[in-house]
């Protein structure tokens, strides 16, 4: 008989009690469970208040984007991530901006969107009608719930309501229009959610189930555009290769989804770093990029009269600088003091720039040089780490295997094998 999983009050354990039971299951060696107890500055206790059933924590790389220019002031760009050159593509790429006068960016209010489900109306568009009817007793009723986020200029400004189809037939759907100011908003929006629907219950006649927010923020956008100067970019031919690019991505979807991963690459970055949902961030982005029933891409690439690049990007941007783990997790809060951004709009700006920098960055390489050449020497350095290289070895297995255009781990064991026994190292 195999070993189970089931296990009843796991989370009443404590994490040391959990890890027990996972390496007996696993299988795990007391170094691999010492490695899991290391959660460095993320404090055991403190991360068995953030999530479930914690055994340990999972370090991620922290980088620094530099170069960076928004609106004439200079950031320096805290980024965790696994995948090598996106920092690096990162502020190559906004140095190359910088000589073209910077990113520009703009924003909207920090508005997110609460849904409230309403099913099982014989009339819905005149139910829709009795709820627009009664919108001031229900955002009254949303902003009962939080005077706080009333005090400091934010609440429920706003609702409207739509009739959709469904295979289980017509629905009613209100939607909370919710200034959120300096918090992602997930909370304040579906506690109110909640509250307005005893009201939709009794003016429509229906039954409400779902009461949350959206992850489609589109009433939360955040806009970066730049002029980058051709001779910075490495001429016109680099220009014309990446407005090309940008037009395969526009028209095709399969390279859509990679163009905007590539955006998402430093976006998400950040937004890791700094302890922020990025599960909302990339939902609304990509379902950003097909609101008009077609998946595309999110920035754009444009040639000007002169001969330089021109870009763009715009996407849904619902992050937060209070509530949750970006004010309790020690390194979320470094990273974002590194940033220096004093509103959740700044902060917002800011990560629209850095993923176009992002996006720049790979679109130069993929017109000029191909891509793989940026992410061969890192990607070399890893598969030697895990063939078991160490110190000085690293880099002369790494560089070898460039040379040759070998990059496997069979490749490193036997060079590793080879220095060793030759005395090289």
């Amino acid at each position: 008989m195999g070993k189970s999983a089931l296990i009843s009050g796991f989370y009443k354990l404590s994490p040391k009690e959990r890890l027990t039971f996972v390496k007996e299951f696993a299988g795990l060696s007391d170094e691999e469970c010492a490695l899991l107890r290391n959660t460095g500055s993320l404090h055991l206790d403190l991360a068995d208040r953030m999530i479930e059933n914690v055994v340990g924590a999972m370090p991620i790389p922290l980088g620094i984007g530099v170069n960076f220019q928004i609106n004439k002031r200079d950031y320096l760009i805290p980024m965790a991530i696994e995948e090598p050159s996106v920092v690096a593509a990162a502020s190559y790429a906004a140095k190359m901006v910088r000589q073209g006068g910077g990113f520009r960016t703009s924003s909207t209010p920090p508005i997110m969107i609460g849904q409230i489900q309403a099913v099982g109306i014989k009339d819905p568009y005149a139910a829709r009608m009795q709820v627009i009817q009664v919108k001031e007793a229900i955002l009254k009723k949303a902003n009962d719930q939080d005077p706080l986020l009333i005090s400091v200029g934010g609440g429920a400004k706003d609702l409207d309501a739509r009739v959709i189809h469904t295979t289980q037939g017509p629905m009613l759907v209100t939607e909370l229009h919710v200034d959120c100011r300096d918090a992602m908003g997930a909370n304040a929006v579906n506690t109110m959610a909640e509250a307005v629907a005893p009201i939709i219950e009794r003016v429509t006649g229906g039954r409400v189930y779902l009461r949350i927010i959206s992850n489609l923020a589109t009433k939360r956008l955040a806009r970066a555009w730049c002029l980058v100067p051709k001779k910075a970019i490495g001429g016109e031919e680099v220009v014309d290769g990446i407005v090309n690019a940008y037009a395969f991505a526009a028209s095709d979807p399969y390279r859509a989804a990679t163009h905007n991963k590539g955006i998402l690459n430093g976006t998400i970055a950040v937004i890791i770093a700094t302890c922020n949902d990025h599960r909302a961030i990339e939902a609304g982005a990509h379902a950003y990029a097909a609101r008009n029933g077609r998946y595309t891409t999110l920035s754009t690439w444009e040639k000007n009269e002169t001969g330089d690049l021109v870009g763009s990007v715009e996407l849904p941007m619902a992050v937060g600088l209070i509530g949750g783990a970006v004010r309790t997790h020690p390194i979320a809060k470094i990273a974002v003091k590194i940033l220096g951004v004093k509103t959740a709009n700044e902060f917002a700006e800011v990560l629209a720039a850095v993923g176009l920098a992002q996006n720049l960055g790979a679109l130069r390489a993929l017109a000029h040089e191909g891509i793989q050449r940026g992410h061969m020497s890192l990607h070399a350095r890893n598969i030697a780490v895990a063939a078991g290289a160490t110190g000085e070895l690293i880099d002369l297995v790494a560089e070898k295997m460039v040379e040759e255009r070998t990059i496997r781990m069979d490749k490193a064991k036997e060079l590793i094998e080879e220095y060793k026994s030759t005395g090289k190292i």
